[in-house]
């Protein structure tokens, strides 16, 4: 069965948050989160299979990740735990530059982690967490405000009010429109 992934193109921690939507969460079992990680093609290192572990290393660092986002995005300080956890994640699987010769490329220094491919998932989705975290725009971060959904996104425009304006923005002005009209006498 494939997944439709609701809002992907966002800050890749912000694509892993939105995998826990109203339709509930989407990378419970290992065909969802591959099905993801299709949707993901050249943002992370591929892999081969996905496992429970996989989905188990995904899911929490998706955890931590959305606990210290909560936090950083209205400018508190992130809960220890969740800081921990996701540093736990990130020194399972550290990462160096791997020098590389191609005749189409040239010299390339590409990162490398070492590590079972869950240890590798979960620290590439912890460094792109990291990333956000750290990121000036991080207190930028909307929910998205149709009253059925809970994505979150990064808008390029400071007027963005729904993460996807052709579903959730047209849901909003439908019933707006509907409120309004529905006052009127006939």
């Amino acid at each position: 069965m494939t997944v439709t992934f609701p809002l992907t193109g966002e800050p890749l921690a912000l694509d892993l948050l939105n995998t826990r939507s109203i339709a509930g969460d989407l990378v419970a079992e290992p065909g969802g989160l591959a099905d993801w990680l299709a949707e993901q093609a050249g943002r992370l290192t591929p892999v081969e299979a996905v496992g429970a572990a996989e989905v188990a290393a995904v899911r929490a660092v998706r955890e931590a990740a959305r606990a210290a986002l909560d936090a950083v995005r209205v400018g508190e300080r992130p809960p220890p735990d969740a800081l921990r956890a996701l540093n736990a994640v990130l020194a399972a699987a550290p990462a160096h530059r791997e020098l590389a010769w191609s005749a189409e490329a040239g010299l390339t220094a590409a990162p490398r982690r070492d590590a079972a491919p869950a240890e590798r998932l979960a620290a590439e989705l912890a460094e792109a967490v990291a990333e956000l975290l750290t990121d000036p725009r991080v207190t930028s971060v909307r929910a998205c405000e149709a009253q059925d959904c809970v994505l979150l996104f990064l808008p390029a425009h400071p007027r963005r009010r729904w993460c996807v304006a052709s579903a959730c923005g047209n849901r909003a002005r439908v019933a707006r429109y509907y409120a309004r009209h529905k006052e009127e006498p006939a």
